[in-house]
């Protein structure tokens, strides 16, 4: 069944849509920040917007994934931010200034968060839940990642900043083109076992540990999301080792990928959880100690196979069978909202006011350390029993 799926096409439309929409992040994560500085903002400002586009994530996903639980249609939710994110993104070609750019930023992220819930609820339902199969298919996001973030590296260092935007419509355009190739399973309407409201599933002592820990590690990720490439530039690295070291940890991430679904056979998610979020520590460590030593600075990024990978996979088995049926869609945007967006901005604001320019870039990881720490706490809080090993 499971080879079956890989060589199906809708193995590949699924894989196509994780592969743009992760190659955003490529784009976004490491240069946002290089296009905002050279468009001349300070550090601070820079920190502002990048937390005020984040915040997007806090309440835009949950808007759309109730729409999609009351509409049961994905599919055109997808298509629709899809299409809406790039016609947002578009007018940077012709605005500047602060308030322009954060207006036009804000808005194609505000749209660009309904479409990963929704992937993630279709794909899961699509490959009936196997986590096998799920890895496979999100692996394809990481190669999105990579391909781009090493190409506008290299297109950004050889035609300067600017050629960001070009880059981030050639990718908004692909995510549009491939979620019009997307289907969605048409199912059979089955009476719910419970009637408990997702309020009982979010107030649960079980999802609110999950929940706080998932925070702390994405406030950790603020540094290395917003400031890694002006970091690596201030440690006097060549242009090109943004690309390679962000490469690095995405194939790191991508061989998790493969064998999480082993993984999942032979430990329980609580012990995935709590093993990613202390590698974390370790990562965010060395990054802030010796990261201008190469060797050490690809060790860390080697580690990103833990403290992404494994992680993600493993939360998004949590939320799948933490929820109901009809609540997939809702749980999974209130984690994206509250973990990726209130975590994501408070990461990128903490660096932008520590940063100073560069000068506080070594404390903005050892902060970064702290909060994996805290995290690692709250992941040790979990019930083992609501972390049970999957039966696949």
């Amino acid at each position: 069944m499971s080879s079956t799926i890989m060589f199906s096409p809708l193995f590949v439309r699924l894989s196509s849509s994780y592969f743009w929409y992760f190659a955003v992040i490529g784009l976004m994560a490491p240069y946002l920040a290089v296009f905002l500085d050279g468009r001349g903002f300070t550090s601070l400002e820079i920190g502002e917007i990048l937390a005020v586009v984040t915040a997007t994530k806090v309440f835009g996903p949950t808007l759309w994934a109730v729409l999609a639980d009351k509409t049961g249609k994905q599919l055109s939710i997808i298509r629709l931010g899809a299409f809406l994110a790039c016609f947002a993104f578009f007018f940077l070609f012709f605005l500047d200034g602060y308030w322009p750019l954060l207006i036009s930023l804000a808005l194609f992220s505000l749209f660009w968060t309904a479409i990963l819930p929704q992937i993630e609820v279709l794909t899961l339902t699509s490959i009936r839940r196997s986590p096998k199969i799920y890895a496979r298919i999100r692996l394809w996001g990481s190669i999105g990642f990579i391909a781009f973030a090493m190409l506008a590296g290299e297109l950004i260092e050889r035609y300067g900043a600017e050629v960001y935007i070009a880059i981030g419509m050639v990718i908004l355009l692909g995510l549009f083109i491939s979620s019009m190739q997307l289907t969605q399973r048409r199912l059979i309407t089955v009476h719910q076992t419970s009637s408990e409201s997702i309020f009982n599933k979010l107030y649960d002592y079980r999802f609110v540990m999950f929940f706080l820990a998932g925070l702390l590690l994405q406030i950790s990720f603020g540094p290395l999301n917003n400031f890694f490439a002006l970091y690596l530039r201030d440690l006097h690295y060549p242009a090109y080792a943004v690309g390679l070291m962000l490469g690095i940890g995405i194939i790191a991430e991508i061989i998790v990928f493969i064998f999480a679904g082993r993984l999942f056979q032979h430990f329980s998610l609580k012990s995935l959880l709590v093993f990613s979020l202390a590698i974390s520590i370790v990562r965010w460590f060395l990054v802030a100690s010796v990261g201008d030593i190469a060797w050490l600075l690809t060790v860390s990024q080697i580690l990103h196979a833990f403290s992404f990978g494994l992680y993600h996979s493993a939360s998004m088995q949590f939320l799948h069978r933490h929820f109901n049926h009809n609540q997939q869609n809702r749980g999974q945007a209130i984690y994206i909202g509250g973990v990726y967006g209130v975590g994501g901005a408070i990461g990128a604001y903490v660096t932008g006011l520590v940063w100073l320019d560069g000068q506080g870039g070594q404390l903005a990881f050892y902060i970064a350390a702290v909060a994996a720490l805290i995290g690692t706490l709250f992941a040790l809080l979990i019930p083992a029993k609501s972390t049970a090993l999957l039966n696949r």
